[in-house]
């Protein structure tokens, strides 16, 4: 079968750009129903059923075959529980520091993918990519604040502190499902490894859950901004994961991805106009450094 026709550049992007501000949107909807006493996992369980449901009718309408390659089951098994895991992470993360914060340091996965494909054989990095790190590594520096956290004179509170390191947590761990993805599942379709992963992901939450692993982690919401807010996060996550997964093909990513790096952007947007959360000059100064290493880090050149 022939690939299909690309996308237009500025039509790729503009899709690119509204995915990134759904995604964002999700995290801004999960801090509000947080915020109204709704479960952690609950909002994972709901946002992964719903979406794992829509990609199960996009396999089944397509007619896509759900048969494994030789092996590749205990490898779909751990890229499942390492998504359930991202993701409770990431939603700690955006429960206690200012959500663009959680997903600025969330978004430092290029780093850490680089060196662990180093680490398990594959290409050393360029000295390019060596110098971007260190870029990302400083702006780090600026956008957590640590230089007016370590001079103050009370130690940093047990939000932050836990956010900043389940933030980098989240990151590890995205960073090993994306190499498993590359290197052990690459021959699965994107969509059914996709609907497995989240099928995956429901059911390690529905099993957390009954564990009562997460103290409250299955609350409902306590009044209607909650419900509201549960609603929304699944409803941009799910149109943004199904479109992603059903546009890719024709957004030449390998041009375009760097796109999708604008979603600290429009979070930090989000958060200032519904959260009033603001990050300071010398963190917003910082960001932006990480954005640029993060974009110039992901950016390939056309061959």
């Amino acid at each position: 079968m022939n690939s299909p026709a690309l996308f237009p550049r500025h039509i790729a992007v503009m899709i690119l750009a509204l995915l990134a501000c759904s995604f964002a949107g999700n995290h801004i909807a999960a801090r509000i129903a947080f915020d109204n006493e709704t479960g952690l996992l609950l909002a994972i369980l709901c946002r992964s059923g719903v979406t794992m449901l829509v990609l199960l009718g996009i396999v089944l309408w397509q007619r896509q075959a759900l048969q494994m390659p030789p092996g590749a089951w205990r490898w779909q098994l751990l890229l499942g529980l390492l998504i359930a895991t991202q993701s409770i992470c990431l939603y700690t993360a955006v429960a206690r520091i200012p959500v663009a914060l959680a997903l600025l340091i969330g978004n430092t996965f290029p780093i850490l993918l680089a060196l662990l494909t180093w680490a398990l054989g594959g290409s050393a990095p360029t000295r390019r990519t060596v110098m971007l790190m260190g870029l990302i590594l400083l702006g780090l520096v600026f956008a957590l604040d640590l230089p007016a956290r370590l001079s103050a004179s009370e130690p940093a509170g047990a939000d932050w502190v836990l956010g900043v390191s389940v933030s980098f947590v989240a990151a590890c761990v995205f960073a090993c499902a994306l190499w498993i993805t590359d290197h052990k599942l690459s021959n699965l379709r994107g969509s059914v490894r996709s609907m497995l992963t989240l099928m995956i992901v429901f059911s390690s939450m529905v099993l957390a859950g009954s564990a009562d692993l997460i103290p409250g982690g299955m609350n409902l919401p306590a009044n209607s901004t909650g419900w509201t807010a549960l609603g929304a996060l699944v409803l941009l996550y799910g149109i943004a994961f199904c479109m992603l997964f059903v546009t890719v093909p024709r957004l030449n990513m390998a041009k375009n991805a760097p796109v999708m790096n604008m979603e600290p952007i429009a979070t930090l947007l989000f958060g200032w106009l519904l959260l009033d959360q603001v990050l300071s000059g010398m963190q917003m100064i910082g960001g932006a450094i990480v954005l640029t290493g993060i974009v110039l880090l992901t950016y390939r050149k056309d061959t």
